[in-house]
């Protein structure tokens, strides 16, 4: 597996900056955020990719061409790979750290996957027009200004016919019981704090629209809920607690220094949620999955080599 740079590609980091690492990302790059990711992704690998409610599963043929947009540290290409193991992926992402951690993870769990792995901007991807029959986006647009731009852009790669696939979640969708203030208003500061770094933690009411809007057909797009009690504690261990409230709980410090709580009034919303997570308590949450297809000939592209240097195909 070969990780490439695009050419030209910005490779300097911001005073700060974990080397690899870009800024406005609200979640961070630790290790607890790489765990998060991957409980997330393992636990709900079912809802999120299986068939159901009219939409196929996430699943592509052999030999098929498909671009993961913004794969992170490979938290879904590991799924990817395991429901399409004769697809020819590509995984794309602006984070080099991201990527190393990525090709680690699919390593360990796929050692023979032939993936090809680039550090690049989803705003310019260095592929010819119409390079991919399939793309992935999966919890990206969440942290993007203008979404719809982003998928218009995408466009581009994708050939005529092409489908794309996105998936996002909502924040304004978690309800619980028992019910508390103090957790409604600790989601409501992460909600702010990402709208603060640019991006949209409700961004998944408005899939079907920005799709549209982008100039995509056949546009579907169908919940995908979460409903963990005692009786499913893989949900409640893997969901409830290790993705939705442990994201909450990565904000606390950010929260506090921006003024939008107090550490007490913070750490109160979380015992909250945890409470939820105990004997007697539920939680909901619902992700959007869209399905669409390109209905327009990509653009000519100025001429560009593929991410291992050869030829375009």
């Amino acid at each position: 597996m070969e990780t490439a740079t695009a050419p030209g590609h910005p490779t300097g980091q911001a005073p700060g900056q974990a080397p690899g690492t870009v800024p406005g990302y609200v979640h961070g790059y630790s290790e607890h955020e790489t765990r998060r990711l991957g409980d997330q992704a393992d636990t709900l690998a079912a809802l999120l990719h299986g068939a159901a409610d009219g939409q196929a599963g996430t699943a592509y043929p052999p030999g098929a061409r498909v671009l993961e947009v913004g794969c992170g540290v490979g938290a879904q290409t590991v799924h990817l790979l395991a429901s399409s193991p004769g697809a020819d992926l590509t995984a794309v992402d602006v984070s080099a750290a991201s990527l190393a951690v990525a090709r680690d993870r699919v390593a360990a769990r796929f050692p023979a996957a032939r993936v090809r792995w680039l550090r690049a901007d989803l705003h310019d991807l260095p592929f010819p027009g119409g390079s991919f029959d399939h793309l992935f986006v999966c919890f990206v647009l969440e942290h993007l200004a203008d979404p719809a731009a982003a998928l218009a852009g995408l466009r581009r790669v994708l050939r005529p016919g092409g489908t794309l696939t996105v998936i996002e979640g909502d924040h304004g969708s978690a309800f619980f019981h028992p019910d508390s203030a103090a957790a409604r208003a600790a989601i409501g500061h992460q909600v702010r704090l990402q709208a603060a770094a640019g991006g949209d933690a409700l961004i998944g009411r408005r899939l079907h629209p920005l799709l549209t809007e982008a100039g995509y057909l056949q546009v579907t797009v169908r919940p995908r809920t979460v409903y963990a009690d005692q009786s499913r504690p893989a949900l409640v261990e893997g969901f409830t607690r290790d993705t939705f409230t442990a994201m909450v709980r990565a904000v606390r410090d950010d929260a506090v220094a921006a003024g939008l709580t107090s550490a007490e009034e913070f750490d109160r919303g979380i015992a909250d949620l945890r409470r939820t997570a105990a004997e007697g308590g539920t939680f909901h949450y619902t992700f959007f999955k869209g399905t669409a297809v390109n209905p327009a000939a990509p653009e000519e592209a100025a001429p560009h080599e593929t991410p291992d240097g050869t030829p375009p195909r």
